[in-house]
């Protein structure tokens, strides 16, 4: 089922058939990871999951994201784990730890160059990356924000690192990627707080032509909050200053690497065809109504070496409708609101903004 999932056209399946095809993936990545992560098990027999009998997707076990910062949660052996990941935090936080076995890594980065490719194609562009190089020196133990940035690397080719260790644009390498590449199609990403403070600061007094990119964006949006700049604002002023036209925000956590939900062209975010999110009434766990505020739920069919396939996030959001998208995607057309009251501060991009990150 997940080969064909991955296989057809990502936004494309309604969302009835979408939620059987998922249903049947998830009720065995339950039985998995309750069989391989004793703590999870231990979670389940707490809360009674094994008695029920799920017939829909909203019936999925889940728990919070927070316990991957509590608890070592890992469903396979020690001695299949190729690569452990950490999420962002300011100093003193505690970070989650997701631990990925090689079937899972491959499984994450197939999905991303599907979701991403529905949009730019299947051919591998010119990339620039909204940050430094230096940030991927530890290649033992990333960061979410290292994760973030080789994930999307996948997708691209001829990396153009744009900024220095200490977030200077690098003018001189920027004008010879841009000379190189002239005439051609280009994709660039960036953590949108970090795009915005330390690349569209200073590209917009360049006069560079960036028209023929495609720029993909995610987190930070806090910050940017703070400083009053929407996400049309975002766009309409990288527009004004670069000829930037195709930007597309996408809302992902390390704990699902490779479940990102893009934004389309209406401005509302999508899921891919193997996941989901659900928003549930915090005071009732129930399922919200369409345009009803609620916690974000996110399930997902990549992650086997790990129980990350339904969480309970730290984030609010609201479904907008159904297989009612203005732009052609089929699926729940939503929106992320923003931080569940009075959980950490944490953002790929936030982190750096407020002077540290956890390290690895």
């Amino acid at each position: 089922m997940i080969e064909r999932l991955m296989e057809l056209p990502q936004f494309s399946i309604p969302q009835a058939e979408k939620e059987v095809m998922l249903l049947e993936e998830l009720e065995r990545l339950s039985i998995h990871h309750r069989r391989g992560c004793e703590a999870y098990a231990r979670i389940a027999a707490a809360r009674r999951w094994q008695e029920k009998k799920i017939t829909s997707l909203r019936e999925v076990p889940y728990f919070p994201v927070g316990l991957f910062k509590s608890h070592r949660l890992v469903s396979v052996p020690d001695e299949e784990i190729v690569t452990e990941l950490a999420s962002s935090g300011t100093s003193g936080q505690a970070v989650s730890r997701i631990f990925l076995d090689r079937e899972t890594s491959i499984l994450q980065s197939k999905a991303l160059a599907r979701i991403m490719g529905q949009i730019v194609g299947q051919q591998r562009l010119p990339m620039i990356i909204v940050d430094s190089e230096a940030l991927l020196r530890d290649r033992s133990r990333f960061s979410a924000r290292a994760v973030g940035v080789l994930g999307m690397m996948r997708l691209g080719v001829d990396h153009f690192f744009a900024l220095d260790p200490e977030m200077r644009l690098d003018e001189k390498g920027l004008h010879s990627f841009l000379d190189r590449h002239k005439g051609e199609a280009l994709l660039a990403f960036g953590f949108t707080f970090m795009v915005w403070r330390y690349f569209y600061s200073s590209v917009s007094k360049l006069g560079l032509d960036l028209g023929s990119a495609t720029l993909f964006h995610s987190g930070g949006w806090k910050k940017l909050g703070q400083e009053s700049v929407t996400n049309n604002e975002f766009k309409r002023r990288l527009h004004e200053a670069t000829g930037l036209s195709r930007i597309y925000s996408f809302y992902g956590m390390v704990e699902q690497v490779g479940s990102v939900f893009v934004e389309g062209e209406d401005g509302f975010l999508y899921a891919p065809n193997f996941a989901d999110v659900i928003v549930r009434n915090p005071e009732t766990w129930e399922e919200a109504q369409l345009g009803e505020e609620g916690v974000l739920q996110v399930l997902s069919v990549l992650p086997r070496s790990y129980p990350g396939h339904s969480l309970l996030t730290e984030d609010l959001g609201v479904v907008h409708g159904v297989d009612d998208s203005d732009c052609g995607r089929m699926g729940k057309r939503f929106e992320v609101m923003g931080r569940v009251p009075r959980t950490e501060l944490r953002g790929c991009s936030d982190v750096y903004a407020y002077g540290s990150e956890v390290s690895p």
